[in-house]
């Protein structure tokens, strides 16, 4: 395929991320809108959220292995199609349960296309530089398009109302859905005769373990850590999963090869994913807070205020990152964005409470550019092995320990917030000196995520050592594995 058809579909890949993206931040800023318009007690308003995390989450690598089987563009088609009518119920919604369906389903099908994109992406660009390119605009989509997220929330639900941030999805499914068909390469699959191929019981182990996981996990700030509910779901929820693997090892035809993650750079990439993930969490979502509830920002002006994080990782990610790759490694240009990001949140643990944007935020936000070096690289790592079989289930898997990256950041990040400063409002601090301190906190623990993940990636990621003229794509040589 020439290059033209291929930066088309491209285009269509990162279209369907940038819709995954915005649907998740989007929703933020329109939450108090939504809660009054329809009626959402304080608890059931968390799950406009929790629907969309709950099924995105856990059926990413069920899709991502059933791309494999039927056919990657079959899957992110039928997830885009999915995506765009629950978009359209969600829109429509007067009530909380239609809303959280609609939620449901939006996040079904975000899990169903986003699971197969990393896999048509790296069968598409097989040339390194053209692949690294490839990816650091993939990575562009997924990491401005938060900031850009919140923006948009926040202009559509003060001049139209919340329901625009759903309808805005259609005209960008539907135009996704008409250049899809005859962009993405045709692939048949490996489905096999009288069989799907795909193991079943390893599924239901699967999907249920991680529902079940990220169910409990985005509790956690509602029943607290110890209680009897957290520790009883989460408990059989280790089991299911546990049960999994032991189930891998003995399928005839597994939904999870373990092999992948015999391989230092995808095990390593997708463990520091998960740290980096759940550290961010607190740039993402906690700094929109202390902006809004302490320094007394508006929808779109707390949207306007983070613009500056989503250029520069935009620039950085699109500009430079593909080059700094090829000519360091991602090794080393992750280990680099990585100690940027200990910079953004490592400033934050000492944010004022009265504090000045240009002089205490605007400083964080320039250095979020380590996103865009960071990101592009572990990228590349955990599709590093990634073969023309595999592509989609290392995609799904990729996509899984981010969505368990972040629910983990919700969890952790946002109790320690909030009990911290529920402490300091019973010693006596005001308002918003209570809210700084249990902010505070939470910069402070992700900072030091940051660094287990800078640790695991220095200890773990090596340098790979490719055989001259292996094409890219294939697995790596053992020099790479574990």
């Amino acid at each position: 395929m020439s290059l033209a058809p291929r930066t088309l579909a491209l285009g269509v890949i990162a279209t369907g991320m940038l819709m995954t993206v915005l649907d998740g931040s989007i929703v933020t800023v329109a939450m108090p809108a939504i809660q009054n318009d329809l009626g959402f007690s304080a608890a059931g308003l968390s799950w406009v959220v929790n629907a969309y995390l709950i099924a995105f989450g856990s059926l990413l690598l069920l899709a991502g292995r059933l791309g494999d089987l039927i056919g990657r563009k079959r899957m992110f088609l039928a997830g885009t199609g999915v995506f765009t009518a629950a978009s359209l119920l969600a829109g429509v919604a007067g009530s909380p349960a239609v809303l959280i369906a609609a939620r449901f389903l939006q996040g079904a099908g975000s899990a169903m296309a986003s699971a197969v994109s990393l896999g048509i992406l790296v069968t598409l660009f097989t040339e390194p530089r053209e692949r690294a390119r490839a990816i650091a605009v993939f990575s562009f989509t997924g990491a401005a398009g938060a900031s850009l997220g919140q923006v948009l929330g926040g202009v559509l639900t003060d001049l139209l109302d919340w329901h625009w941030i759903f309808f805005i999805n259609l005209p960008i499914g539907v135009a996704a859905l008409a250049v899809a068909v005859p962009a993405l390469p045709a692939d048949r699959g490996r489905v096999r005769g009288g069989s799907a191929g795909a193991d079943v019981l390893g599924a239901a182990l699967v999907t249920a373990g991680l529902m079940l996981g990220i169910y409990t996990v985005v509790g956690v700030e509602t029943y607290g850590w110890t209680s009897a509910r957290t520790l009883g779901l989460g408990a059989l929820s280790l089991v299911l999963l546990v049960a999994f693997a032991v189930r891998q090892t003995t399928a005839a035809d597994p939904l999870m090869p373990l092999r992948i993650l015999r391989s230092r750079s995808v095990a390593g990439a997708n463990l520091v994913q998960v740290l980096m993930v759940a550290a961010l969490f607190s740039f993402q979502v906690l700094v929109a807070l202390h902006l809004q509830k302490v320094l007394g920002y508006g929808a779109a002006a707390t949207g306007l205020a983070m613009l500056p994080a989503a250029a520069v990782i935009g620039a950085v990610s699109l500009g430079v990152s593909a080059r700094l790759n090829a000519r360091f490694g991602e090794r080393a240009v992750l280990l680099a964005g990585l100690v940027m990001l200990m910079g953004v949140l490592g400033l934050l643990t000492r944010v004022p409470v009265r504090a000045d944007y240009v002089t205490d935020l605007l400083p964080v936000m320039l250095l979020a550019a380590g996103f865009g070096l960071a990101l592009p690289a572990l990228t590349a790592l955990g599709m590093s092995d990634a073969g023309e079989d595999d592509a989609g289930l290392a995609s799904g898997l990729f996509n899984t320990t981010q969505q368990i990256g972040m629910a983990l950041g919700v969890a952790v990040l946002s109790t320690l917030a909030s009990s911290r400063t529920e402490s300091l409002l019973a010693a006596g601090s005001g308002r918003a000196e209570a809210l700084t301190g249990g902010y505070r906190l939470a910069f402070g623990v992700g900072t030091g995520l940051l660094v287990a993940a800078f640790a695991v990636a220095l200890t773990v990621l090596r340098r790979p050592r490719p055989t001259p003229g292996a094409p890219a794509g294939q697995p790596l040589k053992p020099a790479a594995t574990a």
